[in-house]
């Protein structure tokens, strides 16, 4: 009886360590960055310096996706309702460039900083670019 219990026992503990042998090998990889599409800017922080009240002013942010698989934008989304985005609609292929473009409506005097937002299938998912300057009469 003592035999079989001590059998039992040693099968239960090697089932256990194959199952975590398993579980370990088969764990998805942290280094996924080798694998995606990576948002290369140019610069993520635009300064318009003094503008003229009444004039929109228009800033193209340019990247290069220096990953190995496509990089595709899903959203660009504004802080506010005075600035107006577009961007690279279509996949860029890895060592191509692509766009974002923000243009604000210097609608009123005074200072501003106004955010846009990039949604991608990169490891970071999100990033935020910056435009400011002074809008002045």
């Amino acid at each position: 009886m003592k035999k079989l219990i001590l059998t039992l026992a040693g099968l239960a503990i090697v089932a256990v360590v194959i199952t975590q042998s398993i579980a370990f090998n088969n764990k998805p990889s942290t280094t996924g960055a080798d694998e995606s599409a990576i948002f290369s800017w140019k610069a993520t922080i635009h300064d318009f310096g003094k503008i003229k009240i009444g004039v929109p002013v228009t800033h193209q942010f340019s990247f290069i996706n220096s990953g190995k698989t496509p990089l595709v934008i899903t959203s660009v989304q504004a802080s506010c309702g005075c600035t107006v985005t577009s961007y690279s609609k279509d996949a860029i292929a890895p060592g191509a460039s692509g766009y974002v473009t923000a243009t604000y409506n210097a609608a009123k005097a005074g200072q501003f900083t106004k955010s846009v937002s990039v949604n991608a299938n990169t490891e970071e998912g999100l990033v935020q670019l910056t435009i400011k300057g002074e809008v002045v009469d």
